[in-house]
Protein backbone atom coordinates (compact mmCIF):
# COMPACT_ATOMS: atom_id res chain seq x y z
CA UNK A 1 0.00 0.00 0.00
CA UNK A 2 1.37 3.40 -1.00
CA UNK A 3 2.11 5.78 1.87
CA UNK A 4 -0.51 8.42 2.52
CA UNK A 5 0.09 11.84 1.13
CA UNK A 6 0.38 14.89 3.38
CA UNK A 7 -3.05 16.02 2.18
CA UNK A 8 -4.64 12.66 3.02
CA UNK A 9 -3.09 12.67 6.50
CA UNK A 10 -4.33 16.24 7.07
CA UNK A 11 -7.84 15.19 6.03
CA UNK A 12 -7.76 12.26 8.44
CA UNK A 13 -6.60 14.48 11.29
CA UNK A 14 -9.37 16.98 10.57
CA UNK A 15 -11.94 14.16 10.53
CA UNK A 16 -10.68 12.85 13.87
CA UNK A 17 -10.90 16.32 15.39
CA UNK A 18 -14.45 16.83 14.08
CA UNK A 19 -15.46 13.42 15.42
CA UNK A 20 -14.44 14.56 18.90
CA UNK A 21 -16.79 17.57 18.80
CA UNK A 22 -20.09 16.83 20.50
CA UNK A 23 -23.18 18.64 19.14
CA UNK A 24 -25.25 20.12 21.95
CA UNK A 25 -29.04 19.97 22.23
CA UNK A 26 -30.74 22.69 24.24
CA UNK A 27 -33.04 21.87 27.15
CA UNK A 28 -36.01 23.06 25.10
CA UNK A 29 -35.10 20.57 22.37
CA UNK A 30 -35.04 17.71 24.88
CA UNK A 31 -37.97 18.79 27.04
CA UNK A 32 -41.00 16.59 26.49
CA UNK A 33 -38.95 13.53 25.65
CA UNK A 34 -37.05 13.94 28.91
CA UNK A 35 -37.72 15.66 32.22
CA UNK A 36 -35.56 18.79 31.84
CA UNK A 37 -34.88 18.93 35.58
CA UNK A 38 -33.03 15.60 35.26
CA UNK A 39 -30.79 16.58 32.32
CA UNK A 40 -27.06 16.90 32.99
CA UNK A 41 -25.90 19.42 30.42
CA UNK A 42 -22.20 18.59 30.79
CA UNK A 43 -22.23 14.92 31.72
CA UNK A 44 -22.21 13.63 28.13
CA UNK A 45 -18.55 14.42 27.38
CA UNK A 46 -15.98 11.65 27.36
CA UNK A 47 -12.22 12.18 27.75
CA UNK A 48 -10.77 13.86 24.67
CA UNK A 49 -14.15 15.17 23.47
CA UNK A 50 -15.22 18.80 23.30
CA UNK A 51 -18.50 20.55 22.73
CA UNK A 52 -19.16 21.90 19.28
CA UNK A 53 -18.82 25.69 19.12
CA UNK A 54 -19.37 26.40 15.44
CA UNK A 55 -20.62 24.79 12.26
CA UNK A 56 -22.17 21.34 12.55
CA UNK A 57 -20.66 19.25 9.75
CA UNK A 58 -23.90 17.26 9.42
CA UNK A 59 -25.52 20.39 7.98
CA UNK A 60 -24.82 22.31 4.80
CA UNK A 61 -22.50 25.20 5.59
CA UNK A 62 -24.03 28.65 5.43
CA UNK A 63 -22.28 31.49 3.56
CA UNK A 64 -20.26 33.92 5.71
CA UNK A 65 -22.93 36.61 5.22
CA UNK A 66 -26.15 34.60 4.81
CA UNK A 67 -29.22 36.12 3.23
CA UNK A 68 -32.87 35.24 3.65
CA UNK A 69 -32.99 32.75 0.80
CA UNK A 70 -29.88 30.99 2.16
CA UNK A 71 -31.90 30.13 5.24
CA UNK A 72 -34.77 28.93 3.07
CA UNK A 73 -32.47 26.65 1.08
CA UNK A 74 -30.06 25.45 3.79
CA UNK A 75 -31.93 25.52 7.12
CA UNK A 76 -35.70 25.72 6.70
CA UNK A 77 -37.95 22.74 6.07
CA UNK A 78 -39.90 22.47 2.82
CA UNK A 79 -41.30 25.85 1.76
CA UNK A 80 -44.13 24.69 -0.50
CA UNK A 81 -46.84 25.97 1.84
CA UNK A 82 -45.56 29.54 2.17
CA UNK A 83 -44.58 29.69 -1.50
CA UNK A 84 -48.09 28.69 -2.54
CA UNK A 85 -49.60 31.15 -0.06
CA UNK A 86 -47.49 33.98 -1.48
CA UNK A 87 -48.40 32.95 -5.02
CA UNK A 88 -52.12 33.08 -4.21
CA UNK A 89 -51.74 36.53 -2.66
CA UNK A 90 -49.92 37.83 -5.71
CA UNK A 91 -52.46 36.33 -8.13
CA UNK A 92 -55.22 38.02 -6.14
CA UNK A 93 -53.51 41.37 -6.72
CA UNK A 94 -52.69 42.07 -3.08
CA UNK A 95 -49.96 44.62 -2.21
CA UNK A 96 -46.37 43.43 -1.97
CA UNK A 97 -46.52 43.77 1.82
CA UNK A 98 -49.20 41.08 1.91
CA UNK A 99 -47.33 38.84 -0.53
CA UNK A 100 -44.14 39.07 1.55
CA UNK A 101 -46.09 38.46 4.76
CA UNK A 102 -47.54 35.30 3.21
CA UNK A 103 -44.07 34.17 2.17
CA UNK A 104 -42.65 34.65 5.68
CA UNK A 105 -45.60 33.87 7.95
CA UNK A 106 -44.51 30.34 8.93
CA UNK A 107 -40.72 30.64 8.92
CA UNK A 108 -40.55 30.09 12.69
CA UNK A 109 -42.18 26.69 12.22
CA UNK A 110 -39.91 25.97 9.27
CA UNK A 111 -36.66 26.84 11.01
CA UNK A 112 -36.98 27.75 14.68
CA UNK A 113 -39.92 26.75 16.89
CA UNK A 114 -43.59 25.82 16.53
CA UNK A 115 -45.25 27.18 19.68
CA UNK A 116 -46.43 30.81 19.20
CA UNK A 117 -44.82 30.72 15.77
CA UNK A 118 -46.41 33.98 14.64
CA UNK A 119 -44.86 35.88 17.55
CA UNK A 120 -41.44 34.34 16.98
CA UNK A 121 -41.51 34.94 13.21
CA UNK A 122 -42.52 38.57 13.74
CA UNK A 123 -39.55 39.09 16.05
CA UNK A 124 -37.19 37.39 13.61
CA UNK A 125 -38.05 39.73 10.75
CA UNK A 126 -38.99 42.95 12.57
CA UNK A 127 -35.63 44.73 12.00
CA UNK A 128 -35.77 44.05 8.26
CA UNK A 129 -39.34 44.76 7.13
CA UNK A 130 -42.03 47.39 7.40
CA UNK A 131 -43.68 47.36 10.82
CA UNK A 132 -47.00 46.45 9.22
CA UNK A 133 -45.58 43.19 7.85
CA UNK A 134 -44.18 42.07 11.22
CA UNK A 135 -47.44 43.00 13.01
CA UNK A 136 -49.51 41.08 10.47
CA UNK A 137 -47.39 37.94 10.81
CA UNK A 138 -47.72 38.03 14.59
CA UNK A 139 -51.47 38.60 14.33
CA UNK A 140 -52.14 35.86 11.78
CA UNK A 141 -51.42 33.27 14.46
CA UNK A 142 -54.34 34.65 16.45
CA UNK A 143 -56.77 35.49 13.64
CA UNK A 144 -56.65 32.05 12.03
CA UNK A 145 -58.84 30.69 14.85
CA UNK A 146 -61.62 33.24 14.26
CA UNK A 147 -63.87 33.39 11.16
CA UNK A 148 -64.43 36.59 9.20
CA UNK A 149 -67.44 36.29 6.84
CA UNK A 150 -66.61 39.66 5.26
CA UNK A 151 -63.70 38.06 3.39
CA UNK A 152 -65.06 34.51 3.26
CA UNK A 153 -62.73 33.15 5.91
CA UNK A 154 -64.04 30.20 7.94
CA UNK A 155 -62.48 28.17 10.73
CA UNK A 156 -60.23 25.69 8.89
CA UNK A 157 -61.53 22.15 8.62
CA UNK A 158 -57.89 21.08 8.86
CA UNK A 159 -57.83 22.34 12.46
CA UNK A 160 -60.69 20.02 13.38
CA UNK A 161 -58.66 17.14 11.98
CA UNK A 162 -55.45 18.31 13.69
CA UNK A 163 -56.75 19.46 17.08
CA UNK A 164 -60.16 17.80 17.47
CA UNK A 165 -63.76 19.03 17.53
CA UNK A 166 -63.54 20.23 21.10
CA UNK A 167 -60.44 22.39 20.82
CA UNK A 168 -60.83 25.99 21.97
CA UNK A 169 -58.06 28.62 21.84
CA UNK A 170 -56.47 29.59 25.14
CA UNK A 171 -57.66 32.78 26.90
CA UNK A 172 -54.57 34.75 25.84
CA UNK A 173 -55.49 34.05 22.20
CA UNK A 174 -59.05 35.31 22.71
CA UNK A 175 -57.78 38.45 24.48
CA UNK A 176 -55.33 39.15 21.68
CA UNK A 177 -58.05 38.70 19.07
CA UNK A 178 -60.28 41.26 20.77
CA UNK A 179 -57.49 43.80 20.47
CA UNK A 180 -56.36 42.88 16.99
CA UNK A 181 -59.74 42.90 15.28
CA UNK A 182 -59.98 46.68 15.58
CA UNK A 183 -56.34 47.39 14.70
CA UNK A 184 -55.52 49.55 11.66
CA UNK A 185 -53.56 46.67 10.11
CA UNK A 186 -56.17 44.01 10.84
CA UNK A 187 -56.93 43.35 7.18
CA UNK A 188 -53.25 42.85 6.30
CA UNK A 189 -53.09 40.06 8.86
CA UNK A 190 -56.49 38.71 7.85
CA UNK A 191 -55.33 38.40 4.24
CA UNK A 192 -52.55 36.09 5.42
CA UNK A 193 -55.18 33.74 6.82
CA UNK A 194 -57.23 34.00 3.62
CA UNK A 195 -54.23 32.85 1.59
CA UNK A 196 -52.97 30.45 4.28
CA UNK A 197 -54.88 27.48 2.91
CA UNK A 198 -53.94 23.86 3.44
CA UNK A 199 -54.62 22.36 0.02
CA UNK A 200 -52.87 23.57 -3.12
CA UNK A 201 -52.75 22.58 -6.75
CA UNK A 202 -50.13 19.78 -6.81
CA UNK A 203 -49.41 20.54 -10.46
CA UNK A 204 -48.20 24.05 -9.71
CA UNK A 205 -44.50 24.43 -8.86
CA UNK A 206 -43.53 27.69 -7.16
CA UNK A 207 -39.87 28.68 -6.87
CA UNK A 208 -38.18 30.98 -4.36
CA UNK A 209 -36.80 32.98 -7.25
CA UNK A 210 -40.35 33.96 -8.20
CA UNK A 211 -40.30 36.34 -5.22
CA UNK A 212 -36.75 37.63 -5.45
CA UNK A 213 -37.96 41.01 -6.68
CA UNK A 214 -40.51 41.41 -3.88
CA UNK A 215 -37.96 40.39 -1.24
CA UNK A 216 -35.44 42.78 -2.76
CA UNK A 217 -37.82 45.71 -2.45
CA UNK A 218 -39.31 44.86 0.95
CA UNK A 219 -36.74 42.94 3.02
CA UNK A 220 -33.64 44.83 4.14
CA UNK A 221 -30.78 42.36 3.81
CA UNK A 222 -27.93 43.36 6.18
CA UNK A 223 -24.53 43.54 4.52
CA UNK A 224 -23.01 41.52 7.38
CA UNK A 225 -25.57 38.75 6.87
CA UNK A 226 -28.55 37.70 8.96
CA UNK A 227 -27.23 36.89 12.40
CA UNK A 228 -24.18 39.15 12.26
CA UNK A 229 -25.65 42.64 12.05
CA UNK A 230 -26.25 43.31 15.77
CA UNK A 231 -30.00 43.67 15.23
CA UNK A 232 -32.42 42.81 18.10
CA UNK A 233 -33.14 39.46 16.42
CA UNK A 234 -29.65 38.60 15.13
CA UNK A 235 -29.23 35.96 17.83
CA UNK A 236 -32.28 34.09 16.52
CA UNK A 237 -30.77 33.80 13.05
CA UNK A 238 -27.44 32.67 14.54
CA UNK A 239 -29.26 29.96 16.47
CA UNK A 240 -30.82 28.67 13.25
CA UNK A 241 -27.41 28.84 11.57
CA UNK A 242 -25.66 26.97 14.43
CA UNK A 243 -28.47 24.95 16.09
CA UNK A 244 -26.13 22.59 18.00
CA UNK A 245 -23.62 25.14 19.23
CA UNK A 246 -22.99 24.58 22.93
CA UNK A 247 -23.08 28.22 24.11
Amino acid sequence: MAPKTLSERADELEYEQIAKLVPAKSVLYLSGDQDPTKIDQFGQLRPGEYFLMGHDSRLAKMPPAPKLFDFFRLRFTAADHVLQSARLARLAGHPEKVVLACLLHDIAIMGFIRCDHGYWAAQMIAPYVDEEIAWAIRAHQILRFFPDPSVGYEYPQAYIQLFGEGYRPEPYVVRAYEKMKSHKWYMTARLITVNDIYSFDPNVKVELGDFEDIVGRNFRQPAEGLGFDDSPSAHMWRTINWPTRAL
